[in-house]
């Protein structure tokens, strides 16, 4: 009975065993999910090495950068398998910069244009009141600007002398005028040019004696502007003497810079306002453009004809605008971008392309083409495409993280590695002209080497013997064609060995062996001075990292314009055979 108890207890035992065994075994499946976790963890600790100054560097282990020979750096774990152009920024991040972006659509290339004017006299509408008479001022009826005049209305007194003679000859003609009417009608005609009218000479016959004082009448309606003179002051004939202006029509005139005339046209809507009476808005239409932008001001005026027959709008007032205008068709759509997304340096013009990379956000520098200003918008020509991001706001954030990161920014952007000597013609030479060359380059391979050596003396020495082997060529020996083509190169080349052999420093020489460079791989080129095998390389941080290139007869990096400092930075970008 013993025995049997202890049996069923040991099968129990068992079967229970087994039971648990079976629920906690792992699947096959959950095996492989185990495995393939473990090797992605695996491969997020794996430490990938890159260089600061070279980004798309990356090797699983430390060591030298193979381009600078800069010590390797290990790199971040989110940057692993990015752009290596771009910076990746985490939304938190974005957040606490206050950076934002749109996306870049089409549109209307419409522009709203504030323009500020004054209101001026209509020039159609200002005369020059003048004397008929000369004489001297007895009294004046208008004796300040401002004062509003009517056509026939008397301005002055005027004596006058000689008046008062022809008055006299008028008088004695008229005593014999039945002898010499001939005479009678002289004295008239000699009055009435005076422009005295056949009343007044009907009065003096009348009289019997001559006016000793005549009046000067207004000759139009308006607002005397200008007094030009006083009482007692003695008057030539035809001196003007006030300045009278209808001002039941004014002009306004708006300042056009010439960054706007584009926008303006005759014909356009404006609407405008006046600071002396707040609140009103008016209406107008540009009726004419000048032509002529003024030479002290660099504006042009755009006209606005306006009545003012209440006479509210007094000349010298100003006036604040804003027109509405479009550039183009209304059928055509331009790329448009807020200004606030544009970093200017110079001649060029750079955004931030905002794209997601695994969930994070990474911005690239791009270089645009702007057209006209919109205001607080710029119409983009070249460079960006609709749908793209873009940075909008934190733009300068973005670039001072990107520039510390040593990735492209607006002050370091990466050049494009292009050459200078695809100007020059390829030539064929004879053997006997290539002769003279061969010196030339065997110079300039000697000097390159001192250079690397980081030996100033030494490439003090060569650099002038290279100057006077290139002055000492004979041109008489080669072709007119050749001739000519060498004479660019050779005042290229003086001009690159003069600046050395005024260097002080072995650095200073290093800034000027660019130029060299290019012209003797240019002149390699264009002749093709190839019975020995050259290589062209390249290191992308000379010349302030806008790149600099030179010629070697090895393909090993030595590199001339950093020496011992950065012997290997560099790589061969062609073979010249």
């Amino acid at each position: 009975m013993e025995n049997k108890k202890i049996i069923l207890i040991v099968l129990a035992t068992l079967i229970i065993g087994a039971g648990l065994g079976w629920l906690i075994k792992p699947t096959e499946d959950k095996t492989n999910e185990i495995s393939e976790n473990h090797s992605l963890e695996s491969l997020d600790h794996q430490e990938i090495w890159t260089c600061s100054m070279h980004p798309q560097i990356r090797q699983s282990e430390p060591g030298a950068c193979p381009i600078c020979g800069m010590e390797l750096i290990p790199l971040k774990k989110e940057d692993l398998g990015a752009d290596p152009d771009s910076y990746q920024m985490s939304e938190n991040a974005m957040k606490l910069a206050n950076i934002t972006s749109e996306i870049v659509g089409m549109g209307n290339a419409s522009k709203e244009l504030r323009l500020n004017g004054k209101i001026q006299v209509d020039e159609r509408n200002a005369y020059s009141q003048s004397t008929h008479i000369p004489g001297r001022v007895e009294s004046l009826s208008i004796n300040f600007t401002g004062e509003k005049v009517s056509r026939g209305q008397t301005l002055a007194m005027v004596y006058s002398p000689e008046l008062v003679t022809a008055q006299e000859e008028l008088l004695q003609a008229a005593s014999i005028k039945e002898s010499q009417p001939e005479l009678f009608e002289a004295a008239k005609e000699k009055l009435k040019n005076w422009k005295i009218g056949n009343t007044q000479i009907d009065r003096i016959l009348a009289n019997g004696k001559a006016i000793q004082r005549f009046p000067i009448g207004a000759d139009v309606n308006g607002i005397v502007t200008e007094k030009m003179v006083e009482l007692g002051d003695y008057v030539e004939r035809g001196m003007p003497i006030y300045e009278i202006s209808d001002l039941s029509k004014v002009w306004v005139l708006f300042d056009l810079y010439e960054s706007e005339l584009a926008w303006v046209k005759e014909g356009s809507k404006i609407s405008y306002t006046v600071n002396s009476l707040p609140g009103e808005t008016f209406e107008g239409t540009i009726s004419f453009i000048d032509p002529i932008i003024n030479s002290q001001t660099r504006v042009a005026s755009a006209r606005v004809e306006v009545n003012n027959k209440d006479g509210r709008l007094k000349p010298e007032m100003f006036v604040s605008g804003i027109i509405k205008n479009d550039n183009t068709d209304n059928d055509t759509q331009e790329l448009v971008i807020p200004k606030s997304a544009v970093l200017w340096t110079g001649k060029r013009s750079v955004v931030y392309i905002k794209e997601t990379v695994d969930g994070r956000s990474s911005f690239k520098l791009r270089e645009i083409v702007l057209g006209p200003g919109l205001g607080d918008s710029y119409v983009v020509e070249e460079g960006l495409n609709s749908g793209e991001e873009i940075v909008t706001n934190g733009t300068f954030t973005v670039d001072a993280a990107v520039q510390l990161s040593g990735r492209p920014s607006m002050m370091s952007p990466r050049e494009k590695e292009t050459q200078k000597t695809n100007k020059f013609i390829s030539v064929t030479l004879s053997e006997k002209e290539k002769q003279q060359f061969e010196p030339i380059l065997s110079d300039y391979l000697e000097f390159k080497d001192a250079l690397v050596a980081d030996d100033f003396s030494s490439a003090k020495k060569l650099v002038i013997i290279l100057d006077k082997r290139v002055k000492m060529l004979k041109t008489s020996e080669l072709k007119e064609e050749s001739a000519k083509i060498w004479g660019t190169f050779q005042k290229e080349l003086i001009k690159s060995t003069q600046s050395m052999i005024s260097s002080n420093d072995l650095q200073e020489m290093r800034n000027n062996f660019d130029e060299l460079s290019e012209t003797t791989i240019g002149m390699v080129n264009s002749f093709k001075l190839t019975s020995k095998e050259l290589f062209v390389l390249h290191c992308p941080m000379a010349n302030s990292n806008k790149g600099a290139f030179w010629l070697s007869e090895s393909s090993d990096v030595k590199n001339p314009y950093y020496g011992s400092a950065m012997l290997t930075c560099g790589e061969v970008k062609s073979t010249l055979k």
